[in-house]
């Protein structure tokens, strides 16, 4: 039975109530949870509809997700990219803070890049690329007074990170380009990578020192059918700069939990994921890897955040099937903690109604332990 400061009835063994955020760290820390944690995303046509249907204008408000985020801003003072990039642009095309163009698509969130270093042929040009300076208190000046009120209410606060390195690094150099880098022209690759990780540690340290309880970080690294690159190329690459993140971010508060979303099969290198100080993992993408065996193998050292698909059970199943996957997930991967539960992408516009519905219902009803 919830209340309505969004503390669970139950205690700790000493009387004490878990509000959210005790409760969902304890469940990312395998401390036995009251209940099962949860949160979903949306696109903005799921999102219109939610506003249509409820009247509200927050889902975590609403449905009081257990979790709350925040993230730097961008920059006020954007540096001029037109010299990177084509004088044609179609029209409607955004360019962000980094300096890739985003040309529309089919659907409002399939766009195609056009990437400002895809020419660039010598250090230099990497090195006097104008990267975002997100160093500028405006950048992250208000996530301290965010985080503070988001735990003051009792609920946990994770640090936007995603896109950490290698998605940001091939978004703006192109990945084709990235990956022939890596290969032959590998002070190229140093270049980049280097840059964009110095920044993302600047980043890192700052979310710690604000006091976010998870710091989430990520880069799609891995398809449908396994890694986007050799587990031997990741080694080289990757894996020694998200360590370095990770290992500055806990140097400024141990206790930080890590997460690291990739979508896609990452098996063959979930055990350095772990190594490297990753706590949780997400989303756990059930049509490419089984959510039981990956809690079976690896929940002994690991948590893991979302398994509910979003290519098969939201959009294509039952509101029984949705709530049956969630019962499922609750008593496998929940057990003894470790799950926070969520569907593995936002949610796209072919998702009924109905079964968003039956997702948070079944979340409330099965999710007690």
């Amino acid at each position: 039975m919830e209340d309505l400061d969004g503390a669970y009835a139950g205690n700790l063994g000493n009387g004490a109530i878990m509000n959210k955020r005790e409760n969902a760290l304890a469940a990312m820390r395998r401390q036995n949870p009251e209940h099962v944690p949860f949160v979903l995303g949306m696109t903005s046509p799921v999102y219109a509809l939610f506003q249509e249907k409820t009247g509200a204008e927050n889902p975590a408000e609403y449905w009081d997700f257990d979790s709350r985020s925040t993230n730097f801003r961008n920059p006020s003072q954007k540096a001029d990219y037109s010299p990177y990039l084509p004088g044609d642009l179609p029209e409607g095309t955004v360019i962000d803070e980094w300096g890739i163009a985003n040309v529309p698509g089919s659907m409002f969130h399939f766009t195609k890049m056009v990437h400002p270093l895809q020419d660039a042929k010598t250090v230099e040009e990497f090195n006097q690329y104008p990267l975002p300076d997100f160093r500028r208190e405006e950048c992250w000046q208000p996530i301290k007074a965010e985080v503070a009120a988001y735990q003051q209410r009792g609920y946990p606060v994770s640090g936007s990170l995603e896109m950490t390195i290698f998605e940001v690094s091939w978004y703006l150099r192109g990945m084709e380009n990235l990956m022939a880098d890596m290969m032959q022209a590998p002070d190229l690759a140093t270049a980049l990578l280097d840059r964009i990780t110095a920044l993302r540690v600047f980043q890192a340290r700052k979310y710690a020192e604000f006091g976010v309880d998870v710091l989430a970080l990520g880069d799609d690294i891995s398809m449908q059918t396994g890694m986007l690159m050799s587990p031997r190329m990741w080694r080289k690459w990757f894996k020694p700069r998200l360590a370095k993140v990770i290992r500055e971010a806990k140097s400024v508060k141990p206790e930080l939990l890590v997460q690291y979303h990739t979508d896609g099969d990452c098996r063959a290198v979930i055990p350095e994921l772990i190594e490297v100080g990753v706590d949780i993992l997400n989303p756990v993408q059930p049509e490419c890897m089984d959510p039981v065996e990956i809690k079976q193998e690896y929940g002994d050292r690991l948590s893991f955040s979302g398994t509910i698909g979003t290519q098969s059970t939201m959009p294509h199943g039952t509101p029984d099937e949705v709530r049956m996957a969630v019962k499922k997930m609750v008593e496998t991967v929940g057990e003894g903690g470790g799950l926070f539960l969520a569907p593995t992408h936002v949610l796209e516009p072919d998702v009924p109604w109905e079964n968003i519905l039956a997702f948070v219902e079944a979340c409330k009803e099965f999710g007690t332990y």
